[in-house]
């Protein structure tokens, strides 16, 4: 088999296109929102919507409306609940939001156990990615759209949110309304990525991203370029290894992410564990030299 046919072979089936369209929209999407929940610090956050959306899309699909609608409202629900119980309780944050949304992720699971479904809603937990439709795909792409484009307009105001909220709201920001904006992206997004990798695997599509693009670089507009670049790639590296290798789709598309990562983290020429240290040896040998 030559180059040619190794990269078109996979593209004459139909499943497999519509797999790959769906991978490249959810892992650039989840990308780009990965630079800011890297950036404040909302990684568990970002695990808590990704698990709580699922008894609201199990109980939309019940009830036949969108799934970003089920998604979006228990996401605030989440968001909601975990401030509750941190204000109103000695619980801190980080266990408010895991007795949150460990709670809301049991409740999906019992939904889907006892929801009557042509359709396996396993899937939702474990992502269907071969299984996509043309139906499924339209609603990635819309959604991909708007929250890309929500994301990509209202930059500036999130990153200013991201560095200083004080100074947002001294210039005229409500950092209350972008928090929410954020995750109520966050929930979107985690709508769009379901049908890549489910519920479980959302959260690395949510977060290896920004960290990745963060060891790569110190000037945020940068991550916004590298995260999702990387990403992409990692999509494409993915789904062709899990069709030559007969594995999970999804499962390798992190896998891959996951090795990239690895990657940086050791070979990063400015934050990497090895690559620091190759540096720091480097100049004092030319320190040395000049003396």
């Amino acid at each position: 088999m030559n180059l040619i046919d190794f990269f078109l072979e996979p593209l004459s089936y139909d499943f497999m296109v519509r797999a790959l369209a769906t991978t490249l929209i959810a892992s650039i999407v989840c990308a780009v929102l990965s630079c800011w929940l890297v950036l404040i610090g909302w990684s568990l956050m970002g695990d808590a919507v990704s698990h709580a959306v699922l008894p609201g899309v199990v109980l939309a699909y019940v009830v036949g409306a969108p799934f970003a609608l089920g998604a979006v409202i228990f996401g605030f629900l989440a968001v909601a609940l975990i401030g509750a119980v941190r204000d109103t309780s000695r619980v801190k944050e980080d266990a408010a939001i895991g007795i949150v949304f460990t709670t809301l992720f049991a409740l999906g699971l019992v939904l889907i156990s006892v929801t009557p479904s042509q359709t396996d809603l396993n899937h939702i937990i474990f992502g269907n990615l071969l299984g996509v439709s043309w139906a499924d795909l339209t609603q990635v792409i819309i959604l991909g759209a708007i929250t890309f484009t929500i994301l990509v307009t209202k930059r500036r105001d999130f990153t200013l949110y991201a560095f200083d909220p004080t100074h947002a709201h001294a210039i005229g920001l409500n950092p209350k309304i972008l928090g929410a904006a954020l995750l109520g992206l966050l929930a979107l997004t985690a709508v769009v990525a379901l049908q890549a990798v489910g519920v479980i695997l959302v959260v690395a599509m949510l977060i290896i991203p920004g960290a990745t693009a963060y060891l790569l670089t110190d000037r945020f507009g940068r991550m916004l370029v590298i995260a999702p670049a990387i990403s992409a790639a990692c999509a494409v590296i993915g789904l062709y290894l899990s069709y030559y290798l007969d594995t999970a789709s999804g499962g390798m598309v992190v896998l891959a992410q996951g090795a990239v990562f690895a990657l940086v983290y050791l070979f990063s020429p400015r934050h990497g564990l090895i690559g620091t240290r190759v540096l720091s040896s480097r100049r004092r040998r030319a320190l040395a030299t000049a003396q």
